[in-house]
């Protein structure tokens, strides 16, 4: 691939009911790239999202570049084949009395019930990624029955069923239990194998794992660092993102913060 951005954004605002969500924005995303989003609750991050799904939009002004897959206009039809993404929003939409299987093929046709005439090819195509992801055993099992854990596995599956070209994941351990935060990092891990590039924002610093080749890190709506692990992460930056004095430390392939005895007073 001779461009290999699929995102393009320089001096980008967006605002939602006269408030700026999105403030000076300059970024590019790369397709060989597994990107994780940090930050504290309201930092911006889910409102960058949005602008990826064409949710808002950005303000028109001078030396504006907003580009999605090379293109400065792409059709949201266009758009949903290229991106997955999965919220919580998407967990409420599920039908409570619809079988995993069901539920993963229904991606192909961006609903969310049993679908009743599906084709021999989608049915293939679902069994073929149910293999891949080693969920077989969860594929007969009501989504009602399942794990918070496993609902958001599940979740993920569907959203990868039409094979996207980039997944994003929205907060995808939050509320969840230590044991289901453990199995859905393990099983975000895997999905390397898949091909499909990944997109994670969380508040959690415990998701960046192996797999994310870059950290961007958001506060008050403006990244103030970008970079790779051993760039971003340490106990200062983090102490200036989280308004907290904070250590970190990474211990068999985990990221673990500890608070300092003294509480931050100020942080230039």
């Amino acid at each position: 691939m001779t461009n290999d951005l699929w995102l393009e954004a320089k001096n980008i605002s967006c605002f939602k009911n006269e408030y700026e969500v999105v403030k000076d924005l300059n970024l590019k995303l790369k397709y060989s790239e597994n990107v994780i989003m940090i930050g504290p609750n309201g930092s911006g991050k889910s409102s960058l999202l949005e602008l990826i799904n064409r949710n808002i939009y950005p303000v028109l002004k001078k030396d504006t570049v907003f580009k999605l897959f090379n293109k400065g206009h792409i059709s949201i039809w266009e758009l949903r084949k290229k991106i997955s993404t999965v919220n919580q929003d998407v967990k409420a939409r599920v039908n409570a009395n619809i079988t995993v299987f069901d539920l993963i093929i229904s991606g192909l046709y961006g609903k969310y019930c049993k679908i009743l005439n599906k084709s021999e090819k989608d049915v293939l195509l679902a069994e073929n990624l149910i293999n891949k992801m080693l969920i077989t055993k969860l594929s007969q099992r009501y989504f009602s029955h399942l794990s918070e854990g496993e609902k958001q596995i599940v979740l993920i599956a569907r959203a990868l069923v039409k094979n996207p070209e980039i997944l994003i994941l929205d907060e995808p351990i939050a509320n969840l239990d230590l044991k289901s935060k453990f199995y859905v990092i393990d099983q975000i891990n895997e999905l390397t194998r898949l091909n499909t590039k990944i997109i994670c924002v969380t508040h959690d610093i415990s998701m960046i794992t192996e797999i994310y080749n870059r950290v961007i890190m958001m506060k008050d709506r403006i990244i103030i660092a970008d970079g790779t692990q051993s760039e971003t992460i340490n106990g200062k930056i983090l102490s200036i993102l989280f308004d907290i004095n904070i250590e970190v430390a990474k211990y068999k392939g985990y990221w673990h913060v500890y608070r300092k005895a003294k509480e931050l007073q100020s942080i230039e």
